[in-house]
């Protein structure tokens, strides 16, 4: 999993400061809103550096990761074909612990802000019932980046079900972390683990 988290960091650690000449144009989006709304709840937390504590910066994005992610849909694909062998009770403890992985990473590595910016593609993807959102990270001394964003409806919203740095499926590397505990302890084994790794980035 610590190969994830690096990967996760790439994905989010430079992501988000909002250049709304260049995002004008998709804003109207739905889809599109939604990314950028997380992107200046991040923006936020990078500035505000170490004026915020890792529980205060997790509390803050726990609302708008939340809003942004549909994370019950997220923890059965990375969990794949055994999430049905999961009872109702198991998956709600899974979903919670993905969840709470999911915000203290972005806690953990939305911690400096060093001038980076993205800008939002305004050609916004349909892919059945899906969008595709594509961003281009800039550093500031680096050649821009592509971040897309697959994104689905869920209770009247869009929201993130998946991300793509390059072509490397966040999903996919998510479901292969997953399979070692799963195969080992099942579902207890797997909450443990994203538990364990959550109390790290807490730390």
């Amino acid at each position: 999993m610590s190969t994830l988290l690096r990967c996760a960091g790439l994905l989010v650690v430079l992501l988000f400061t909002p250049r709304l000449e260049a995002a004008d144009a998709a804003i109207d989006d739905p889809a599109a809103a939604q990314v950028q709304h997380l992107d200046t709840a991040l923006l936020e937390s990078m500035q505000a550096g170490p004026t915020l504590s890792a529980g205060d910066r997790y509390h803050k994005l726990e609302p708008v990761v939340e809003q942004a992610f549909d994370l019950p849909l997220m923890t059965s694909l990375a969990v794949g074909p055994d999430w049905a062998s999961f009872s109702a009770e198991q998956q709600r403890a899974a979903i919670t612990a993905f969840t709470r992985l999911t915000i203290a990473s972005y806690a953990h590595n939305f911690r400096v802000y060093s001038g980076e910016r993205f800008e939002i593609d305004a050609n916004i993807v349909s892919r059945g019932t899906d969008k595709v959102v594509q961003t281009h990270l800039i550093p500031r001394h680096d050649q821009p980046v592509s971040l897309i964003y697959r994104m689905r409806e869920s209770g009247g919203a869009w929201k993130i079900i998946d991300v793509y740095y390059g072509s490397i499926s966040q999903l996919t590397t998510r479901r292969s972390d997953f399979a070692g505990p799963v195969a080992s302890g099942g579902a207890q084994a797997l909450v443990a683990h994203l538990n364990s790794l959550s109390d790290d980035l807490m730390k």
